[in-house]
């Protein structure tokens, strides 16, 4: 046996032959992998790669940004740089790597800096690391620079560390595909003084960096995961070496620890113990479960007491595996060897020790057969009970069917009928077969139990009707009673491997049908997009699968209250309610068969993830007396509890990060909204005050003309503040929906014109023109807000457009709606903020850098619009220079006619 696992572990490993043959086909990947910007990944990058031309390899410039870094500049020099293209997006014209100019000169090697770059709009692909990919599948090698902080799985830990959240990552699976990772690594001294000394940003942007950013704890730290992200994929990459090319392991580069668990109680403690030594030797774990022959006839409490051991060490952080073998030290051996396993932590041997005269325990087999892997054997704790679940479990007893019992009967009959007739022709000796055929019949068809009552049955029929003396129970003939002994014994011994068999076939199926059960759950709950979807979904699968009545019950205002049912009950009594409450605070089972509050109607059991409870569920049947489940249908619960909790913490999550977006945007909302109050509110009021307290003090030595002046600024300065007051109250109208237009069929030239004399004093400084077809068709509209709407548009136009300037009002028709088109002649809308003008509180700067407007006019004349069921749209004109405002309403069919109005 040692040798047929010798030559077991000999054989590479298809999947790493398999994974080395389409590396073989592909591009090779160099990532350059620095803890933080600033570290010199782009200038090692460009040394390599002048290293690479100095061979005689052809080696181009895809992108690379130098940040202005004169000694990263140098470097360019003699390479063969492929020309950006230029994407247009919003207005702005944006350089990205000419993908398809590199993959038609085909180089050898491709220079690709910032992996982790969101490519614009437009682009063949979103992300930077997407091209990389399509490079690396035409065969081209790319070299690239990535920072430790763009790694998708450490985005959450590097927020921590560094309060900043980063929004361009990359999978972990590009680190995974690398074929070589090259650490750029500097003290936390020696970059901040490059911070200090310019030569990562300019002055002022590297003072707020070394403030918020650069900060020798977060270097450190950040040093800290580039080189454990590397030491993982070296790891891995040694790994895969040894398995590709048949290393029989370990090789001690790295440390890992396995654990070997079985059916006995004390394997939690044997987990834990394997958790503290992988903690402190820093190194990866798993417990592994070795499934053999004897495994087929455990109790159904010994399989509860695996799975739990297994659920125990993934809730411990290590990897729980199951795997099929036929001797269990050979087994964990091949599995060691394969995966670079340093050390084996199993259980002291149970076995008596006479019995190890005649048979090796699987200790002793692994300690001889260990070679270099540490063998730790340890007493564990027979009374450990930790990894169990605080439920009493019902015993799964085999259901008896007279049914069963009967058949084994008649087929015993009609072995009987047969033989009566073959004993005619046959030697008695021979009719044991027939009987015999009934023994499997019974075995294949009903089970252990029948085949052996069948078994015996059979063996009295043989002796009483064909064995002389005939029709007694005695056996005359010495070799008649050494055949009736070895009939029983093989018929002892066939019924026993065939009910086996059965039993394995009947667990397969139930596997099957159970794993198919999962897989359509989990994808139900996949498609659920809102939490009363998924408990629903939960509740009515639990129900269905384990035939119990369910209720589901979350967090809300500081207790647990029912949320979903199945079926719908929403109703607890003080005891359900106690032991509900109990199961969510303390993360435990509780009530019905559990060993707290059991006086409680329901059993209510939490549903827990890695973070934290997230609910309970609250389970029932019509058997009121015992347990409710058996160990099978508990591992059941527990797997579908697990995915049902993944799933509403998922929705939760998704509305926490929507209710955190809607508290961001109303703290962005009430800043602005301060500051246009203390802005626009101030300087109406000081003009008024001022104005007024002038005329007071010096009216009568005051010229006329000079006193008008000032009345016209009290004027204006009113009228200006009664605008911005009255578009703060339309605002709150509109967000808070109370906004309800007085439609009615209106002209929109006579609202046009009235918009206009309204805005007389604004426009006095600009030309009008108004163009408004006498047949254009009656608008349903609220007149009111159709003239504030078009009084913003004016006098926003006022506000950008040079004095002199024309500012147009146009109408026409366009398949089915009117339009309402405003332009003027000022700079323009910026590109950036084509999308924003409409937003509450956004303001466009002036040329002259000075804010105009409170950033309420345009958000109030999409508020209307909208109300009244159009749209409205800026855009730049492309005649000249200037915004055009276009408002598009539909044009009603129910215009009376001329003669109905008569």
């Amino acid at each position: 046996m040692p040798d047929d696992n010798r030559d077991q572990v000999a054989r590479p490993s298809p999947d790493a032959l398999l994974e080395k043959a389409r590396a073989e086909t592909r591009g090779r990947l160099k990532i350059f992998l620095g803890a933080a910007p600033g570290v010199g990944k782009t200038y090692e990058m460009l040394v390599s790669g002048r290293a690479k031309l100095a061979d005689g390899i052809d080696v181009v410039v895809g992108v690379v940004e130098t940040h202005g870094r004169r000694e990263t500049q140098a470097l360019l020099d003699g390479f063969a740089i492929i020309p950006r293209v230029k994407v247009h997006y919003k207005g702005h014209t944006l350089e990205e790597m000419d993908l398809d100019a590199i993959l038609a000169r085909k180089p050898g090697l491709v220079l690709v800096d910032e992996l982790a770059h969101t490519n614009a709009e437009g682009s063949r692909h979103p992300k930077r690391y997407l091209d990389v990919k399509e490079l690396l599948d035409r065969g081209i090698d790319v070299y690239t620079t990535l920072n430790i902080q763009h790694v998708e799985s450490l985005n959450d830990v590097v927020s921590q560390i560094t309060r900043i959240r980063v929004r361009e990552t990359v999978p972990d699976s590009v680190i995974d595909m690398a074929d070589d990772i090259e650490i750029i690594d500097l003290t936390p001294e020696d970059l901040i003084k490059r911070l200090h000394d310019g030569k990562v940003y300019v002055p002022k942007t590297a003072e707020r960096a070394l403030t918020n950013y650069f900060t020798p704890g977060n270097l450190t730290a950040l040093r800290e995961l580039a080189l454990r992200k590397t030491a993982q994929r070296v790891d891995d990459q040694l790994v895969s070496h040894m398995q590709a090319h048949a290393i029989s392991g370990p090789w001690a580069a790295g440390e890992r620890v396995l654990v070997s668990i079985d059916h006995h109680p004390r394997s939690a403690s044997l987990v834990r113990y394997a958790t503290r030594m992988a903690s402190r030797l820093r190194a990866p774990w798993s417990a592994v479960y070795i499934e053999t022959n004897r495994s087929i006839s455990l109790t159904e409490e010994e399989r509860d007491t695996i799975a739990a051991t297994l659920r125990l060490a993934e809730r411990l952080g290590g990897e729980a595996l199951t795997l099929p073998g036929n001797r269990v030290a050979e087994e964990l051996l091949r599995h060691a060897s394969a995966n670079n396993v340093t050390h084996i932590v199993v259980g002291s041997p149970e076995a008596p020790t006479w019995r190890q005269w005649f048979q090796h325990s699987p200790v002793d087999d692994l300690i001889r057969l260990a070679g270099d892997i540490s063998i730790h054997v340890i007493s564990g704790n027979e009374k450990d009970d930790s990894a169990g679940r605080g439920v009493r479990l019902a015993p799964a007893l085999p259901a008896f069917n007279i049914k069963a019992y009967l058949l084994a009967t008649a087929y015993v009959a009609v072995a009987l009928g047969f033989s009566v007739v073959l004993d005619q022709v046959l030697d008695v000796r021979n009719l044991a077969l027939v009987f015999l055929m009934a023994v499997l019949t019974s075995a294949v068809l009903h089970g252990l139990r029948p085949a052996l009552y069948s078994c015996l049955l059979g063996a009295l029929a043989f002796n009483f009707f064909f064995l002389p003396p005939r029709f007694t129970l005695t056996i005359r003939d010495p070799e008649s009673v050494i055949a009736f002994f070895f009939f029983i014994g093989v018929a002892l011994i066939a019924s026993n491997l065939t009910a086996a068999v059965q039993r394995q076939a009947a667990a397969a199926r139930q596997r099957a049908r159970t794993t198919e059960d999962l897989y359509l759950f989990s994808r139900k709950l996949a498609s659920t997009g809102t939490l009363d979807d998924v408990l629903w979904a939960t509740a009515f699968q639990i129900a269905s699968m384990l035939k119990v009545r369910v209720v589901l019950l979350l967090p809300e205002e500081g207790t647990i209250a029912v949320k979903a049912g199945y079926p719908p009950d929403d109703t607890l009594d003080d005891a359900d309610i106690a032991a509900a409450r109990w199961a969510w605070e303390h993360n435990h089972a509780a009530g019905r068969g559990a060993d707290t509050l059991p006086g409680a109607k329901r059993l209510y059991v939490p549903l827990r993830t890695g973070r934290t409870a997230v609910g309970v569920i609250g389970l029932d049947s019509d058997r009121r007396e015992g347990p409710l489940f058996t160990p099978e249908q508990q591992r059941l619960l527990d797997a579908l509890a697990d995915q049902a909790a993944l799933a509403i913490e998922r929705v939760q999550l998704v509305a926490d990060v929507d209710r955190a977006k809607l508290a961001a945007e109303a703290d962005r909302l009430r800043s602005a909204l301060l500051t246009s109050i203390s802005h626009d509110l101030k300087t109406p009021l000081a003009a008024v005050l001022g104005a007024a307290g002038t005329l007071r003090d010096y009216f009568g030595s005051m010229l006329a003309e000079d006193r008008d002046d000032l009345l016209s600024t009290v004027i204006d300065e009113s009228e200006r503040l009664n605008r911005f007051i009255a578009n703060l109250l339309d605002m709150t109208k509109i967000e808070s929906g109370a906004m309800e237009p007085n439609y009615g069929l209106h002209y929109p030239g006579d609202i046009a014109g009235s918009a206009l004399r309204r805005a007389i004093k604004i426009l006095e400084r600009h030309k009008t023109e108004m163009i408004m077809p006498a047949d254009l068709p009656m608008v349903r509209v609220d007149p009111v807000l159709f003239e504030q709407a078009l009084f913003n548009l004016l006098d926003n136009a006022a506000k950008y457009a040079p004095e002199g300037s024309v500012i147009r009002i146009e109408g026409w028709t366009d398949a089915g709606h009117l339009v309402i088109q405003i332009a003027d002649e000022g700079p323009g809308i910026p590109p950036n903020d084509l999308t924003r003008v409409f937003d509450t509180f956004h303001r466009v700067r002036k040329g002259d850098q000075v804010r105009a407007g409170t950033g309420l006019g345009l958000s109030i004349c999409r508020g209307f619009i909208e109300a009244m069921g159009g749209t409205i749209i800026a855009e730049n004109r492309k005649d000249r220079s200037g915004a055009v405002f276009t408002i598009r309403l539909p044009k009603p069919n129910d215009i009376p006619k001329l003669d109905e109005l008569k």
